[in-house]
């Protein structure tokens, strides 16, 4: 696929997708900025070789979420019936959110600027979050009529806790990064300069893991969210299993002895 909507870079392990519709404020609801972030999301899956997925988007917004515009004029996927706008959820916005949910390997959202409604959804839906001291987040959907549409109310509780995600929906107001610091909501905050270098040295970090052992880690460390204590236990035992069968388990024992640095091969 040529990507027109998004930039798409990878090296070292590291894939960077860029959401490059400025003019829309990198609004995620139409189909060609859901198709390719889709196809993006396929593509570090497939890739054994590819260990982080950083998500950002060209200045001034991470995203808007919603394209309010289309909302004014009833038109993309706002248009139709209740019934039709319901599909219309169902395919476009939690498709392609449920999808970013779903990488297999670690993300990082890089927020360059303003994550509001479904955009703070999006940055929510990766597993760690980065912000520019020009970052704004707002859960906004009540100051438009409108209930949160993009699983915040599943996420948002989980990352900051019930009480303060209440606050956050009720109040329907915008946040600046430090304040999103102090919730829990982001990781780190750095100048706006150094965002992407912040993130991907993160990123370096994580990619010089081996790489069956770290998908594994993502995949329960997902399933700890919704299981018990036991079915995580009988679930760590069958992935450590595994783990211990893979060549990369015997070059982290060997380098460890030989004090060296570990060359790990995805096998």
């Amino acid at each position: 696929m040529e990507f027109k909507e998004i930039q798409f870079q990878s090296e070292k392990g590291i894939a960077t997708m860029t959401l490059n519709r400025p003019d829309i404020r990198n609004a995620i609801t139409h189909p060609d900025m859901i198709a390719e972030i889709k196809e993006v999301c396929r593509q570090v899956n497939e890739d054994m070789k590819t260990q982080v997925l950083v998500i950002t988007a060209v200045d001034p917004a991470f995203s808007s979420g919603g394209n309010v515009k289309d909302m004014k004029e009833r038109k993309g996927m706002f248009q139709g019936t209740p019934a039709q706008i319901v599909g219309n959820y169902r395919r476009d916005l939690q498709d392609v959110l449920l999808t970013v949910h779903g990488v297999e390997i670690p993300t990082i959202a890089a927020i360059n600027g303003s994550a509001v409604g479904a955009g703070c959804g999006l940055a929510l839906m990766c597993d760690i979050r980065v912000a520019s001291r020009k970052a704004t987040f707002g859960e906004t959907f009540l100051n438009v009529g409108l209930i949160p549409g993009d699983g915040s109310a599943f996420t948002l509780p989980r990352v900051i806790g019930m009480a303060k995600a209440c606050e956050l929906i009720f109040a329907a107001e915008t946040i600046d990064a430090d304040t999103a610091l102090s919730l829990g909501l982001i990781n780190h905050v750095v100048e706006h300069e150094q965002l992407l270098e912040k993130a991907w040295e993160l990123a370096a970090k994580i990619a010089s893991k081996p790489p069956q052992a770290l998908r594994l880690t993502k995949r329960l460390l997902r399933s700890g969210q919704h299981s018990t204590l036991p079915e995580i236990m009988e679930k760590s035992a069958a992935y450590q299993s595994l783990c211990h069968f893979t060549n990369d388990h015997d070059e982290a024992l060997s380098a460890m002895f030989e004090k060296r640095k570990p060359v790990y091969k995805g096998q």
